[in-house]
């Protein structure tokens, strides 16, 4: 017998540990070389590993919810069995007649209905919400897998039926649902609470009136899109008014490391993203180097990968400044909380018609209201007031963001 250590993938240095959320495949059973056997999640990401061979599961040596390092042994894989090797069980599942599967114990082509169970963790953290049954859902993916998007057409056609006086009477039974932390949601309550705990955080608010960008976007927004593939949307905009204001007030683009102030001469910008698994911010980096058509398809594609849990690490990792964009749910004010170990965030809000005064007359414009939170250790006043009005009057002139003035 030859057998393969299933190993943790090796863990960036600022993810100490992971956890075993799921396992694809049982002890005794078949696999092709790069299938998934196995879900690791850590503070920031869901890493899948791959079979480095065709064999059979031989052991699993950490269970799912155990807590696992770099290179850690997982289980075994048996590559040799009874002298031979293992072929590709897909490989011989094709060629195999009806009456070779069953005399060599060979499983069936996969159906939907055999890859009910095989769901990621957001799939399976969705289908809970719902509470739907899986196996009424017709997988779409690769071998009948359930994608998010089966879920959603499900969820779409779900009909809104009258609740009758017993159903009532049960919705109002009382009862609790105890679900454990995600790794993420324990990361995240963590940093939230040393944030809390460690700077003197402030928050500066002003408004913006966003009929300019609004009337710049209805006059170029589908040229822009025909000429670069993708939506002329608001993102880009505040990124690029953002890094003007960095380039003027560089203590906001700073950061505390001890007793030092470490000032960066460039431009990483995180971008808030919620996903099934919680709030990430994946990084724009080198934004100032960036065209508006490059800015939007970058959060486009981190945005989807977010959504499909496909953020990696290294995504996810650094970022000097952040964007939060409460708006698309509704907000019409906040305080964000800085993202450590940032010196300060923003946040931007619903745009609503509002009454204001232009030119000694009463006008309705939409408007947006800016939160800047900031720490108040490395950052004064001036350049937290200074640099958010900055915001405000290159949002409200946009040319000057392309005449750079």
């Amino acid at each position: 017998m030859s057998d393969l250590d299933i190993l943790t993938p090796v863990l960036p240095e600022s993810v100490a540990d992971a956890t075993v959320v799921k396992w694809h495949k049982a002890v005794g059973e078949a696999v092709s070389r790069d299938e998934i056997l196995v879900e690791i999640e850590t503070d920031k990401v869901v890493l899948e590993v791959p079979a480095s061979a065709n064999g059979v599961i031989a052991s699993i040596t950490e269970a799912e919810g155990a807590t696992v390092v770099s290179n850690q042994v997982l289980g075994k894989l048996n590559t040799v069995v009874d002298g031979a090797r293992i072929q590709n069980p897909a490989a011989s599942e094709v060629e195999a007649t009806p009456a070779d599967r069953h005399s060599a114990n060979l499983n069936p082509e996969p159906t939907a209905q055999d890859h009910q169970e095989d769901l990621s963790p957001a799939i399976r953290r969705l289908i809970a919400e719902h509470d739907l049954d899986p196996k009424a859902i017709q997988g779409s993916g690769v071998g009948g897998r359930i994608t998010r998007e089966d879920v959603e057409s499900v969820l779409a056609n779900k009909p809104q039926t009258a609740q009758t006086s017993q159903d009532f009477s049960q919705a109002n039974l009382r009862s609790e649902k105890r679900v454990p932390m995600t790794r993420l949601r324990k990361r995240v309550a963590e940093r939230l609470l040393e944030v809390k705990n460690t700077t003197a955080m402030l928050t500066t608010f002003n408004e913006v009136d966003m009929q300019p960008i609004m009337q710049l976007r209805k006059s170029y927004g589908e040229k822009f899109e025909k000429r670069h593939g993708v939506r002329l949307g608001f993102m880009s905009f505040y990124v690029k008014a953002v890094v003007e204001a960095l380039k003027r007030y560089p203590e906001i683009n700073a950061s505390i490391d001890g007793d030092d102030i470490v000032y960066h001469n460039y431009f990483d910008i995180s971008i808030a993203v919620s996903t099934p698994r919680g709030l990430v911010t994946p990084v724009l980096r080198d934004c100032d180097q960036m065209s508006m058509a490059e800015i939007e398809k970058a959060i486009k594609s981190l945005a989807e990968k977010g959504q499909n849990g496909k953020l990696t690490v290294e995504e996810l990792t650094g970022g000097n400044f952040t964007i939060t964009n409460g708006g698309v749910f509704g907000s019409l004010m906040s305080t964000p909380i800085i993202n450590p170990p940032q010196s300060a965030i923003l946040g931007m809000h619903a745009i609503k018609d509002r009454p204001i005064a232009v030119n000694g007359q009463v006008v309705i414009r939409p408007m947006m209201y800016l939160a800047l939170s900031y720490d108040h250790r490395l950052i004064d006043g001036r350049e937290s007031v200074g640099a958010l009005v900055t915001i405000k009057e290159l949002l409200e002139d946009p040319t000057r963001l392309l005449l750079d003035i």
